[in-house]
């Protein structure tokens, strides 16, 4: 496909993508054209207006982080500037840091224009899923006492490989490695707020956009990455998203 960008639809198998004309949220309509997956380089799924992540919304990533599981969801924003795609690189602030966390992560994408979407309702709003890596600077994160400087900087959100609309997320394992090692290890059915509760959490404060993306929270055995390192985000029923970590200096 050249330089173009253009969405399409991964066919069974994961080997071969379908061009679609438009965008997948007026509806689907292919080209005809039909791509190997080999010779396609993925981008982010999506561009979002807004990333809003949850903070804590694993018991034992709570408890690991120094405290008890909240009584509600804790909510924070990371700008769409964070994104990034499959294979592109984590660029690794060294000025600024000395420790950067791989945090992976169940992602909802919001299809339609929503606020105050009631609980039982959040399937409606809703048009897929995807693997992300909430990317946190952690030393800055204990340093601010807010997060917005940790987890804001460009690349601290690959989001991919691609979204899967046909999914229950209720019950997925979840899975992070680096360097090829298993570092996370979970399942979704131990969100604390399940995906339905955060929908209408975060609607309740906010009107979500269509691309916008929730990121679910993430489970125990977050660590540090190096320059160098590859970590991978392997979620049941999506795929697995890799990036490696350069240096941005």
């Amino acid at each position: 496909m050249g330089d173009q960008v253009a969405f399409g639809v991964v066919e069974e198998g994961e080997q071969v993508i379908a061009r679609i004309g438009g965008h997948p949220f007026h509806g689907v309509e292919f080209t005809g054209e039909r791509f190997p997956l080999a010779e396609v380089r993925l981008v982010a799924p999506m561009l979002p207006s807004k990333i809003v992540a949850i903070g804590k919304n694993y018991a034992d990533h709570a408890r690991e982080m120094g405290g008890e599981p909240p009584a509600e969801p804790v909510v924070f924003l990371k700008p769409n500037t964070t994104v990034i795609g499959p294979s592109e690189a984590i660029a690794y602030p060294g000025k600024l840091s000395e420790r950067v966390d791989f945090e992976g992560e169940l992602a909802v994408v919001i299809g339609r224009l929503c606020r105050d979407v009631p609980a039982e309702r959040a399937g409606e709003v809703i048009f897929g899923y995807t693997c992300a890596n909430d990317v946190t600077a952690r030393d800055l994160q204990a340093r601010d006492g807010q997060w917005a400087r940790a987890k804001g900087f460009d690349t601290f959100c690959p989001l991919g490989p691609w979204i899967e609309t046909e999914l229950d997320p209720a019950d997925l394992a979840i899975t992070t490695t680096l360097n090829g090692e298993v570092r996370q290890s979970a399942r979704t059915s131990l969100l604390l707020h399940d995906i339905p509760a955060l929908v209408a959490y975060v609607s309740a404060v906010m009107t979500l956009l269509p691309g916008d993306v929730i990121l679910t929270g993430t489970p125990a055995g977050v660590g540090p990455m190096a320059v160098g390192d590859e970590v991978g985000v392997s979620i049941e029923g999506i795929g697995t998203l890799t990036n490696r970590v350069i240096s941005r200096d």
